[in-house]
């Protein structure tokens, strides 16, 4: 049996989108990162097994444009929110904006990229904020480190932690993504019938059912939807 929805709940679920407007590259945007790199090549487990110097390189890329970039209005607004309302934050993005933007509840679900971990125990996890990762550097059970993000091929981190917020959100805000990178996509399908639900991207191709789509960006659209819910309006339905 369902848990009860909280009405002072409010899940963000936040991709690409969002990043992009602080700078940062997208993966799968036209001129993104897939168009440089080819997947195979950086972000898999064959291809840490194959060449870990590419890969790291890859993510020290990264890694040095994470730390340049800045939140943008969007990741403050969340940030705002909590005013209010239990903010949870769900995010696809590797970077750490939302952190830095205020927010005080976030789930990684593809990883963290100012973090390393090992590579023979994922529960061995660093913080390393800007460094670089190097061949050679290693965790206390003398294995390599490798970038604390999620590859293709590899389980995507805390889903069900994930899932359990969505199920109980009162107020669901989906942010800067084209929902078709699975399965994280797919926990959008835990938001409950009778929650306010809300999509801002420029990437709507289809509108998922019971969804107020907003196609705009998000540093627009997400202040303003701030705003008027922390004057208590009820934005859940669609706009014309």
């Amino acid at each position: 049996m369902s848990q009860p929805i909280d009405p002072n709940r409010v899940v963000i679920f936040s991709g690409a989108g969002i990043s992009a407007e602080s700078g940062l590259t997208t993966f799968r945007d036209r001129n993104g990162l897939w168009s440089r790199s080819k997947i195979e090549d950086v972000a898999t487990p064959s291809a840490w097994e194959a060449d870990p110097e590419i890969v790291l390189q890859f993510y020290n890329e990264r890694r040095i444009q994470t730390a340049k970039a800045q939140p943008n209005a969007a990741h403050l607004a969340i940030a705002e929110l909590e005013a209010k309302y239990e903010v949870i934050v769900i995010t696809q993005n590797i970077d750490d904006l939302h952190e830095r933007a205020g927010s005080s509840k976030i789930i990684h679900v593809h990883g963290e990229i100012t973090k390393a971990r090992s590579s023979i125990d994922s529960s061995l996890i660093y913080p390393i904020g800007d460094r670089q990762i190097q061949l050679g550097d290693k965790c206390e059970k003398d294995s390599q480190l490798r970038p604390h993000v999620v590859w293709f091929g590899e389980d995507i981190q805390n889903f069900e932690v994930a899932r359990a917020a969505l199920n109980t959100a009162g107020k669901v805000l989906v942010i800067g993504t084209s929902l078709t990178v699975y399965p994280a996509a797919s926990l959008l399908n835990r938001a409950r019938f009778h929650a306010e639900k809300i999509l801002v991207s420029l990437e709507i191709d289809k509108k998922p059912f019971g969804y107020n789509c907003w196609s705009e960006k998000a540093s627009i659209a997400v202040p303003n939807i701030v705003r008027r819910w922390l004057e208590g309006e009820y934005l859940g339905r669609s706009r014309q």
